[in-house]
């Protein structure tokens, strides 16, 4: 797991606060693809429990792991009682139990790619669901994206996360499905998006921008005069889009 992996974790009540939660057509839609009832489900990269406390609600007993003590501080305010806890990366859980479904709420990337699909496989079920899904957000105004573009490029070429491997993004198919199909342990790999249009303040779109690793990974100085020439060319509010990419998979 990379530096800028383990990075939220001195933001992470900005985090909690600025970054969008998870509508309840999500998990619709992964409980609507299970062949049967998803009792327990262990989630990868939970962070503050934006997803955890929706799939959670639905009765569903969640056991959320990060490598991050702090996220995990501030999700355990979130988050009901019913959620188990666990310090630990996806790469060293323990592979003595598997449940019915396994998540991963914009944090799969992180992962490290070796043995990626061979433990999430042994931590599923029979028939058991995985579910990896986010997105990455942006300025819905054209013109509002290319003046932040050019207000952050002295310091940022681009603050967005590649595809891990290498898809293009006019793709059908995007990662983690491009992988997921190419694996004999999973099948029926499908792809759907949620469509979100949300309007925030300017203040509160740069609150979000404090979340996201590339900025990060910045020196506090760099930091903080990237979000001063951005906040000059942020209007009061901004429309930004913010769907989310879900992609469903069945262990063979």
């Amino acid at each position: 797991m990379t530096g800028r992996a383990l990075s939220f974790g001195s933001v992470a009540s900005a985090y909690e606060r600025f970054r969008p939660g998870y509508p309840d057509e999500l998990v619709d839609e992964v409980l609507a693809y299970a062949s049967g009832p998803i009792r327990a489900a262990l989630e990868i990269g939970a962070g503050t429990g934006k997803a955890t406390r929706v799939f959670a609600s639905r009765g569903i007993v969640v056991t959320a792991t990060d490598p991050d003590p702090s996220m995990l501080g501030e999700l355990r305010k979130h988050v009901p009682a019913t959620v188990s806890v666990a310090l630990a990366a996806f790469e060293d859980l323990p592979l003595t139990r598997s449940y019915d479904l396994l998540f991963a709420a914009a944090s799969l990337h992180w992962t490290a790619p070796e043995h990626r699909w061979t433990r999430a496989a042994a931590l599923l079920n029979p028939d058991g669901v995985f579910a990896s899904f986010g997105g990455q957000l942006h300025l819905a105004d054209e013109a509002v994206e290319q003046a932040v573009h050019a207000a952050r490029s002295p310091f940022l070429a681009d603050d967005g996360f590649p595809s891990p491997d290498g898809t293009p993004p006019d793709s059908p198919m995007q990662w983690p499905g491009t992988e997921l199909a190419e694996s004999d342990l999973f099948t029926d790999v499908r792809q759907s998006t949620i469509r979100r249009r949300p309007t925030m303040s300017g203040r509160e779109y740069l609150g979000h921008l404090s979340t996201i690793s590339a900025y990060l990974d910045l020196p506090m100085p760099a930091r903080e005069q990237v979000f001063d020439r951005i906040l000059r060319v942020l209007p009061e509010r901004v429309s930004v889009v913010a769907d989310i990419t879900l992609h469903l998979a069945r262990r063979s």
